[in-house]
């Protein structure tokens, strides 16, 4: 059911906050405040939803599939299963979202902030993570376990502590860029366990005391990585700071 945008502000202004399967495609939505709304398998394609508050709100199965989400508020908000592909999200914060199983596919999160979000077993492939000229991209403590970062941009995004076991991260570019004020790709205390790296250029990055046990390193570029006190894919541990593996 098609709902406009007087009639949705309306309705939310006067208590209610359930709008599952509403088509709101296009709707623009920028600056409102929606805390806690309930647009579970809602069509949100195309909107734009730029600064808008939609903290705590649920998103499950909902289609944003080219939606304009920058400096969005989206903190502890449910995505579960939705359709971000394309998405705008750069400058949005995600603290502590659940994202599991999200479909971020070339999605655009650049200076997004998503400290301790719940991205198990989602699509991030050819997503573009890369810091802004303003703000990283904070991916510390996410849960990253068996997700897809295939091709994906991750170059001077902070993933400290991130649990990326058994993630796929063949061909990733997690690199250190010649950018000027671009820090290196922070891996320290990652959880790589079994992931898929094969192919990706990790030039510079740090993994100070990351763990790769079982991970696939075949054809990976570690050129100045910093890898001390990591543990590498057969249990042997890094004792000097740069390891010039190629």
């Amino acid at each position: 059911m098609r709902i406009t945008l007087e009639e949705l502000l309306q309705r939310y202004a006067a208590g209610e906050r359930s709008f599952e399967r509403a088509n709101l495609r296009e709707i623009d939505l920028h600056n409102a405040h929606l805390h806690g709304v309930n647009f579970n398998q809602a069509d949100l394609r195309q909107a734009r939803l730029g600064k808008t508050d939609f903290g705590q709100a649920s998103f499950r199965e909902a289609d944003l599939s080219e939606s304009l989400l920058w400096g969005t508020n989206l903190s502890q908000a449910d995505l579960g299963q939705a359709i971000l592909r394309e998405a705008d999200l750069s400058g949005a914060r995600l603290t502590e979202a659940n994202l599991e199983r999200s479909n971020l596919s070339k999605a655009t999160l650049g200076g997004a902030n998503l400290v301790r979000a719940h991205l198990l077993g989602a699509n991030l492939f050819e997503a573009d993570l890369r810091p802004t000229s303003d703000q990283i991209t904070d991916l510390g403590q996410a849960i990253l376990s068996h997700a897809d970062l295939s091709y994906a941009y991750l170059s001077g995004a902070v993933l400290y502590q991130a649990n990326l076991a058994g993630a796929r991260l063949c061909r990733a570019h997690l690199n250190r860029t010649l950018q000027q004020g671009m820090k290196p790709t922070d891996l320290s205390e990652a959880n790589l366990q079994g992931a898929d790296l094969s192919y990706a250029d990790l030039t510079g990055a740090v993994l100070r005391r990351a763990d790769l046990r079982n991970a696939d390193l075949t054809g990976t570029v570690l050129t100045d990585a910093i890898l001390q006190g990591a543990v590498m894919p057969d249990g042997t541990v890094i004792e000097s700071e740069k390891t010039n593996f190629l």
